[in-house]
């Protein structure tokens, strides 16, 4: 099953379904990086953790614990969903909420995806232990919105941070 099923197979710990977040709700200009330079995924990988740390969002002390769980998850299969995108994701401790960074890379990373294509838009989401159903939802969440062409294409034109965080907007706008 794909991941844009799971939402619907888990149910929350209390009552009523949880609500997916929104990855807008989980970026600002400070957690987009519009020009990656890695060109392979763990060095994206490795990239987009740093640019956590640097802007203040990750403990540089969690850096090798983070790469270790992000690294185990991709071993398991790759997180290429797909139309040039990839959501690498790992459960981490000592984070209270999640977190995420979206990377654009012109050139494209071979991230194995299921189509084959380069990656062109990482999205990494590091998700508290805590919170399994709010991490499927969440995912499912952004595989539908990448899923849209018209976001894809709005997020490659695109010249700033601030640009490609207002396309991701503008796609879950569209998408509500």
């Amino acid at each position: 099953m794909g991941i844009i099923g799971l939402h619907t197979l888990c149910p929350s710990r209390g009552v009523g379904p949880t609500i997916p977040m929104k990855l807008v709700s989980l970026l600002s200009e400070r957690r987009v990086l519009p020009e990656m330079t890695s060109d392979t995924p763990w060095d994206a990988i490795g990239e987009l953790v740093d640019h956590l740390i640097s802007t203040g969002h990750v403990e540089p002390e969690r850096r090798e614990d983070v790469l270790k769980a992000l690294h185990a998850r991709e071993d398991q299969v790759s997180t290429g969903i797909g139309h040039g995108v990839a959501i690498p994701h790992a459960y981490c401790d000592r984070i209270d909420e999640p977190v995420a960074v979206l990377g654009r890379s012109h050139e494209g990373i071979d991230f194995e995806a299921c189509d084959n294509a380069p990656v062109h838009f990482v999205i990494l989401l590091l998700v508290p232990k805590d919170q399994p159903h709010l991490h499927l939802q969440t995912l499912a969440s952004i595989a539908r919105l990448f899923s849209q062409c018209e976001v894809r294409k709005k997020l490659k034109l695109a010249n700033s941070a601030g640009d490609l965080l207002e396309a991701v907007g503008w796609g879950e706008a569209q998408a509500a």
